[in-house]
C-alpha cells in the first residue's frame, strides 16, 4: 500500500508494478501505460479539496480549484 495516487502513478512508471486508480486519474495524468477495466465493481469514494483560508482569494488556487472540480464533475 502506498500514501497516495501520486505515489502509486510514480512507482508504475519506473517498476513492475501495477496500480488501481480512477479513469479520471489516469486519464488527467496523461500516463504512457496500458489501462484496464477491473472485472468487478468498486464502491463508489468521495474526493475533498482542503486548503488554508488564506487562500480562498488566491487566483492561482481558485483556478486549480475549478479544474479539479470539473475534472470530478464530469466522471460521476
Amino acid at each position: 500500500m502506498v500514501g497516495g495516487l501520486a505515489t502509486a502513478i510514480a512507482l508504475t512508471r519506473v517498476s513492475d508494478l501495477i496500480a488501481t486508480v480512477p479513469d479520471a486519474i489516469r486519464a488527467f495524468c496523461a500516463l504512457e501505460c496500458i489501462g484496464v477495466s477491473l472485472p468487478l465493481s468498486t464502491p463508489e469514494f468521495t474526493v475533498s479539496l482542503l486548503w488554508h483560508p488564506r487562500l480562498d482569494v488566491d487566483l492561482a488556487h481558485r483556478w486549480l480549484r475549478g479544474h479539479v472540480r470539473q475534472i470530478c464533475a464530469t466522471t460521476t
